[in-house]
Parts: structure tokens; sequence; C-alpha cells
């Protein structure tokens, strides 16, 4: 698959350099960057849910409860 990114001669410079301090050429860095994004979407979501559930229900388990009920 391919996707296509306009961006001015200034922001191409920088996505470039930028890409570079970390070894990787632009198409690597631009996907490692959006994954990224993606998996703090989805922990910040997992996050939202799991504190409504605890307002909801604010009970709470010592780490021997836990053990105990899902062993080590």
């Amino acid at each position: 698959m391919s996707i296509t990114m306009r961006v001015n001669e200034k922001e191409q410079e920088l996505i470039k350099e930028f890409a570079g301090l970390y070894g990787l050429n632009v198409s690597e860095y631009i996907r490692k960057i959006v994954m990224e994004r993606i998996e703090d979407e989805f922990d910040l979501k997992a996050y939202e849910e799991a504190m409504a559930e605890f307002v909801q229900n604010p009970k709470t388990y010592s780490l021997q409860e836990v053990i105990a009920r899902y062993g080590k």
C-alpha cells in the first residue's frame, strides 16, 4: 500500500532530518509515528473505559488477591 502526503519544502527537509536522527528513512519514520499514535489512542480508550468502570464500582484488589485469583 502506498500513501501520498503533501508537504512544503521546509516541512520535507525537517521530516527528513528528524527521521535521520533515528536512523530511519522518511517512510519508516512516518510509519513508526503513525503506529505509535494509533497505539496511544487505543491505550487512552482502554483507560477511559476502565476508569468509567472503576467509578461505577470502586472495588480494588491487593496484589495477593490478584495472584490468588489469576496465578503468577
